[in-house]
């Protein structure tokens, strides 16, 4: 058990749940803007390629991030745009996006770097890992919190801003009340819709944070479809943790935990087919545990 369970199994699950948090905290804005973006999952991709592209293109980590943080601005607006200006059905521009995602980047794969399922390459540059020598010197404590990527500590400090962004200060009161009581908004002189755009450039800016990490943190290289339904998992975080900063940080941690637990039995002989489906078998013990509360809470109503 030792083998399995010890402090290595934890760092890796900070790693791991860290694209999970950023999407999710992304996933927020939206939900409390009254929008059901399932559409992270593309946004996660296309930030993990552009991410590559960038770092690769410009010989920095640092333009690799904002080249994904650029874009997905762009596919914020873009979703924000049919969603909101056209009234469209955000189910169905959600899984769009993601089908159009992935064909995207299998395209441009294809067309700028000339391979197929991956690439990874010396000139790609990751993001560094960062060594905290104060905390390097504590027991146990310093292997876990130490020589993590830059989105790591940030995935943290942006629960907390999170939150006191949406429920302590003028703009997040107006983001809730913008999917909350849009006309009630409007009676004050406030259009809810600014709010609404604002929710799903702010996702795509999480998302583009997520696509980073996975390509360039976790990861130094971009691989089809290597977003692997993050995406999803970040939304069910978001329903579980009831749109809530910490509870969809500590669900995200249990969903980081898992994929790092499934990791390991791997590299003990367990089929990948078995460790990997995991994650996803939680997603729906999620869902179902949600349904479930609301229909008993709506029954003692």
């Amino acid at each position: 058990m030792g083998e399995i369970f010890n402090v290595a199994l934890l760092q890796n699950t900070l790693r791991t749940a860290t694209p999970i948090v950023l999407a999710a905290l992304g996933g927020l804005f939206t939900q409390h803007a009254g929008i059901m973006n399932i559409g992270m999952d593309g946004m996660i991709l296309t930030g993990a390629f552009f991410a590559v592209l960038g770092s690769y293109f410009f010989a920095s980590a640092a333009m690799g991030v904002l080249l994904a943080v650029l874009v997905g601005i762009l596919i914020g607006l873009f979703f924000g745009v049919f969603v909101i200006r056209f009234k469209s059905d955000e189910f169905i521009i959600g899984v769009a996006l993601n089908i159009f995602a992935g064909g995207l980047t299998v395209f441009l794969l294809r067309t700028i770097f000339g391979v197929k399922g991956a690439f990874s390459n010396p000139g790609i540059h990751p993001i560094p890992a960062i060594n905290i020598p104060v905390i390097g010197s504590i027991p146990i404590l310093g292997e876990l919190l130490n020589n993590n990527t830059v989105f790591v500590y940030v995935s943290w400090i942006l629960v907390a801003v999170t939150y006191l962004f949406i429920y302590k200060t003028p703009w997040g009161i107006r983001l809730r009340a913008s999917g909350e009581a849009p006309h009630s908004l409007e009676s004050a002189g406030v259009n809810p819709n600014l709010y609404k755009y604002l929710a799903s450039i702010l996702c795509g800016i999480f998302c583009g944070f997520a696509g980073a990490h996975l390509s360039l943190g976790y990861l130094t290289m971009f691989t089809e479809g290597m977003s692997a339904s993050r995406g999803y998992i970040a939304f069910a975080c978001v329903i579980f943790g009831m749109s809530n900063p910490p509870k969809v940080f500590l669900a995200a941690l249990l969903f980081g935990f898992l994929d790092a637990l499934g990791l390991r039995l791997q590299s003990l002989g367990v089929p990948s087919s078995l460790t990997s489906i995991i994650p996803y078998l939680m997603t729906i013990i999620m869902m179902v545990y949600v349904v479930i509360h609301k229909n008993k809470k709506e029954l003692n109503i």
